[in-house]
């Protein structure tokens, strides 16, 4: 059931007004400093994570979807000995989705170049029925063109979420135009470089902690632990 209020760390998105979110939302999101809402991020001594601890380990899921060239993307295989950043999604969000994505992008900027290749952000679309390959890769390139995204049958995406201990994602009911909402989980997960996840990322994550965060999460030298 869909709820008004604001949603819990890795829970569904609550509904909002129906309206559709065009590569232009991304534009405007991607110049904000920080997300729109508050989250955690707040002061923090360097040799701590600002991400939300999961209370068990998450394995990485084993699955294949399709990227956006049309092949197919072995999660497991492709993200081996990286540290990925998981997110379900659709293009068509108009809040959540566009600032998480702004956000990771923006402090993405603060890591060497030489080091990137160590960090891989994989978006999952929860609404493949419009979320056309093109649109995708498109939508994405707006916050890095280094990210990844995958789409598959809604049923496989949410056998996979509910793997990695998420919801399942639920499409809202067509307005008189066919436009809808999708209700979806709203934490990314972080899989550290030896496999499992033992960090969520909530919505309402500031840019200023995906900053702090990402070195330390890829092993910068001088990040901390």
């Amino acid at each position: 059931m869909m709820h008004a209020n604001p949603p819990r760390a890795g829970g569904p998105v609550p509904r909002r007004a129906r309206s559709l979110a065009p590569v232009a939302v991304s534009l405007v999101a991607l110049s904000l400093p920080v997300a729109c809402a508050p989250g955690n991020g707040g002061d923090s001594s360097d040799s701590e994570f600002q991400g939300e601890p999961l209370p068990i380990l998450i394995e990485r899921p084993d699955f294949t979807l399709t990227d956006t060239e049309g092949r197919p993307y072995s999660f497991l295989e492709e993200t081996r000995g990286r540290v990925v950043l998981l997110f379900f999604g659709y293009t068509w969000c108009p809040d959540i989705c566009p600032i998480h994505m702004a956000n990771i992008g923006q402090a993405m900027k603060t890591i060497p170049t030489e080091d990137r290749h160590r960090l891989e952000v994989v978006f999952v679309s929860t609404d493949p029925a419009r979320d056309t390959p093109e649109r995708i890769r498109e939508w994405l390139d707006v916050f890095d063109p280094s990210f990844v995204g995958l789409r598959g049958p809604l049923e496989e995406v949410n056998r996979i979420q509910n793997q990695v201990g998420l919801p399942a994602s639920l499409l809202d009911e067509p307005d008189e135009d066919g436009n809808y909402l999708v209700g979806h989980a709203a934490s990314v997960l972080a899989f550290s470089v030896d496999g499992p996840a033992r960090l969520r990322y909530p919505f309402g994550t500031r840019q200023a902690a995906w900053a702090h965060d990402l070195p330390r999460l890829i092993g910068q030298p001088g990040s901390g632990p």
